[in-house]
């Protein structure tokens, strides 16, 4: 970023450079975003799911066995963060409609989750802390 400033800078008059004033638009972005995940790291917990006192509760960190009693198909989700899910994964957001709706279940209880298609029921199969 400082040698493609460096490198506007060399082509004059700075008032009229686009080059310049582009490079210094995404070294202000760049910098906003360092400030964002230094923020976002200085308030971070680890969690190890693995010791969790959960008792057998969807909680956050569990990694959760579900039925979708329509069709009949099974899922496996693991309950993260938001900067951590990644639905290729199966890592899904503490924050999302799923997640909030599985909170708290424990195995043989069912969630309705309320999806863009409409409301989809869920039975909770398993819950693992790995």
């Amino acid at each position: 970023m400082i040698t493609a400033i460096a490198e506007a800078r060399a082509q004059g008059d700075l008032s009229e450079n686009a080059e310049y004033d582009a490079a210094k638009e995404k070294q202000g972005f760049i910098e906003g975003r360092i400030a964002d995940l230094e923020g976002k790291l200085s308030s971070a917990q680890i969690i190890d799911p693995s010791e969790l006192e959960a008792e057998g509760r969807v909680v956050f960190g569990a990694t959760v066995e579900l039925e979708e009693l329509e069709t009949g198909e099974t899922v496996t989700y693991q309950i993260v963060g938001d900067d951590e899910a990644d639905i290729k994964q199966s890592k899904i957001s503490i924050s999302s409609p799923i997640a909030r709706a599985l909170i708290g279940k424990y195995a043989g209880d069912t969630a309705d989750v309320q999806a863009p298609g409409g409301v989809r029921q869920y039975e909770v199969l398993d819950v693992k802390y790995i």
